[in-house]
């Protein structure tokens, strides 16, 4: 192959994520709602009857489909299937910061904002229940941080002779940040706490703030 198109391939290329296509892909609305005169986060709790994760608190989302236009579309698809809305009572959807899980998957919030709350009807196969938090909690208590370590652990045929260092090779790990918000008798963590911890920053680091 001429260097010259092997050029012109990588300069009009679009870069992404390495190893897109094997990751699973998932989108998270983090609704607002206004409610006693003040703005309120809600909150989903997992029906019992879900395999995945039941009882747990989260925010409404869910994997992509190959019909939805983009990561958007499938954020607000699952919050109208989630709590029973029309397309129409959520607005002012805007992009936070993806994030790019070890565990194999890429997961887009966003934030929106629900106008019409009283016209929440939870799917009960996939919803327990749904209740709300006053915003203003959580700009004056932050959450609590636990750290979660993970460990090399290769398989028992890896080929420890090919590389140098052999058995005693010096693998980098890492940590990972778990955030707990503790409101009543309600915990909220994992990834839930994580993206609410991460719009907490972008809107108290604003100048209008």
């Amino acid at each position: 192959m001429e260097i010259e198109k092997i050029v012109n391939v990588v300069k009009h290329r679009t870069p992404s994520i390495l190893g897109r296509g094997d990751f699973k892909r998932f989108s998270i609305l983090l609704p607002l709602i206004k409610k006693d005169n003040e703005v309120h986060v809600l909150f989903e709790v997992r029906s019992n009857e879900l395999r995945r994760q039941p009882g747990e608190i989260c925010f409404p989302g869910g994997k992509m489909d190959p019909t939805d236009k983009n990561e958007e579309h499938t954020a607000v698809r699952e919050t109208m299937e989630e709590l029973g809305l029309k397309e129409s009572h959520i607005t002012d959807v805007s992009p936070l910061d993806y994030f790019v899980s070890p565990f194999g998957t890429i997961i887009y919030p966003f934030v929106g904002v629900i106008t019409n709350p009283d016209q929440i009807r939870p799917n009960p196969s996939e919803v327990g229940e749904v209740f709300t938090v006053p915003l203003s909690f959580f700009l004056s208590n932050p959450p609590q941080i636990f750290k979660v370590n993970f460990h090399v652990e290769p398989e028992e045929n890896f080929p420890y002779n090919d590389i140098v260092g052999g058995e005693n090779y010096n693998w980098q790990v890492r940590g990972m940040d778990e955030c707990f918000y503790y409101y009543k008798d309600r915990v909220i963590w994992g990834l839930t706490a994580g993206i609410l911890k991460h719009f907490i920053e972008v809107i108290d680091s604003s100048p209008a703030n």
